[in-house]
């Protein structure tokens, strides 16, 4: 009996088993029009086609399989767009239904459990978020509001370097400076990380953090793309993601208590004067549609400190580093502002569009060093067609500006920069022209893009207008390291030292 008993219940197993594979196999088509691409190792994928910098890795297998190709990460679809026409499919044409982002660690563990601007999931609480970056935060009213700010900090800048004139100078760490005072004081209300006995973190810890934040959100984690496995933290990276998170959130607490106390103790007189003011309001708003709470507030918070300050000082560090190698460049961009400005007056932000040489270089170091060389990946929210080719629901998508940025069908001398390439053309970086994508395009662009470009070109532009720059007496332009280090963004992997000369007369740097 017992026998029959087993007999009945294997049959009855291997028939479920069966029925399963079955339906399995008839809900998945049999033969689908993939994207070329190489031949995946069982379990691992292409991860071992990676190599320490994911951006050149992917680029060069571009090189071989076209403008898309599909690989495979882990258990994981993904597919790279490394053309403008690509580009152009997936931010635009059918923007929405790659409009997703995939579940990583890094967007758990960093971001409050995907509660920011950049890792949220497509829907209501993402597009509430798009909306309150758009109307509220990155409005034009509030970023004329602000300029005030942006100036004072331009000058502190510009005295700090003139203090050091002649001396060896950290270009990053003045950079990184005056951006986290602009976008703290617009976002905080003010330099919470000067020094002092209440500080709750140093200047110098809390540019570590976003150092680490950066590099943490563009790492491959191997968890993310062979999931049974996460649990061992192979790298090691979901620890040190969680020990970052631990120091924002102290340092985060203290902010919003520190605006609650203010805004308690003024009561009906309290006015909004930062951007965690206005988020603090929001959350208290009864008619938003999806309610915003205190951890979705630090979020937005984090996001916008990390976004303001990284991108500013990557890009300007990039271009002093590349007109330090072509010196000829320092002469006509000298040439410029001192035709238009003078050399009794500092560059203000209404000057820009009288200075397109300016504008030119900045634009170039933006395109051969994009701040994010892989923008972040999108997810498929329903299996469609690109190109002719199948690309499944559930696929991470990748969009490659920094093969988009070399292409030689698109750029003379790609590898080469140039600022002349842009010289007597129309040139947009606001996620209109596919050929140049440092923000994004979309709905998933970067919200602050305005900022982000007025501060990029304002701090530019004062620095060549201000100082003659040189390398060290030790070094030559051969000797100038133009390696980058791979996160979210793509900082030098050596910062660049150098030596600042003030240009005009010495009375204008008493500020």
């Amino acid at each position: 009996m017992d026998s029959i008993s087993s007999t009945y219940y294997a049959l009855a197993w291997l028939a479920t088993v069966a029925l399963l594979l079955l339906s399995l196999r008839l809900r998945r088509p049999r033969h689908l029009n993939r994207p070329p691409g190489p031949k995946p190792w069982p379990i691992i994928g292409n991860l071992n086609l990676m190599g320490s910098h994911p951006h050149r890795s992917i680029h060069d297998l571009a090189q071989k399989y076209g403008e898309i190709m599909q690989l495979k990460f882990g258990s994981h679809n993904v597919v790279v767009g490394s053309s403008v026409e690509m580009a152009k499919v997936f931010l635009k044409t059918q923007d929405a239904n790659f409009a997703c982002r995939p579940k990583t660690a890094a967007g758990k563990y960093t971001t409050y459990n995907y509660s920011n601007i950049t890792w949220s999931p497509y829907g209501p609480y993402w597009r509430q978020a798009r909306k309150i970056c758009l109307m509220e935060l990155f409005s034009v009213k509030r970023l004329e509001s602000f300029e005030y700010i942006r100036v004072e900090e331009r000058n502190s800048m510009l005295k700090t370097i003139f203090e050091s004139s002649g001396k060896e100078l950290p270009l990053k760490d003045v950079l990184s400076t005056v951006s986290l005072n602009v976008i703290s004081r617009m976002v905080l209300g003010k330099r919470y990380l000067d020094k002092s006995e209440n500080s709750v973190v140093s200047p110098d810890e809390f540019k570590k953090m976003l150092d680490e934040l950066f590099l943490l959100n563009g790492v491959f984690n191997i968890g993310d793309s062979i999931p049974w496995i996460d649990f061992l933290d192979l790298q090691g990276y979901v620890k040190r993601m969680k020990a970052i998170s631990k120091k924002f959130d102290r340092f985060l607490e203290h902010v919003l208590d520190e605006h609650n106390v203010r805004r308690t103790k003024e009561g009906e007189k309290f006015v909004a004067t930062d951007m965690v003011d206005l988020l603090l309001q929001l959350a208290d708003d009864p008619n938003l549609d999806v309610k915003l709470e205190r951890h979705g507030v630090k979020a937005f918070t984090q996001d916008l400190l990390a976004g303001g300050t990284e991108s500013t000082a990557v890009t300007v560090e990039w271009a002093i580093s590349e007109m330090l190698k072509k010196p000829e460049i320092f002469e006509k961009a000298t040439e410029e502002l001192d035709r238009v400005i003078g050399k009794n007056r500092w560059v203000q932000e209404k000057d820009m569009p009288n200075l397109p040489y300016i504008a030119a270089i900045a634009v170039e170091a933006m395109r051969l060093h994009p701040v994010a060389p892989i923008l972040v990946p999108r997810r498929t929210r329903e299996d469609c067609k690109v190109a002719g080719y199948d690309i499944t629901e559930g696929t991470r998508v990748f969009v490659s500006v920094w093969t988009i940025g070399r292409d030689p069908k698109l750029w003379d001398k790609p590898e080469e920069f140039c600022p002349e390439r842009f010289i007597g053309k129309e040139v947009d970086v606001k996620g209109h022209d596919f050929k140049l994508l440092p923000f994004g395009a979309g709905r998933r662009m970067c919200p602050g893009y305005n900022l982000g470009l007025k501060v990029v070109e304002g701090t530019l532009a004062n620095l060549l207008h201000g100082f003659d720059w040189k390398l060290p007496n030790t070094m030559t332009k051969d000797d100038l390291n133009m390696e980058e280090i791979f996160g979210l963004s793509t900082p030098k992997k050596i910062p660049l030292l150098t030596v600042a000369r003030p240009r005009l007369p010495l009375e204008m740097y008493r500020l």
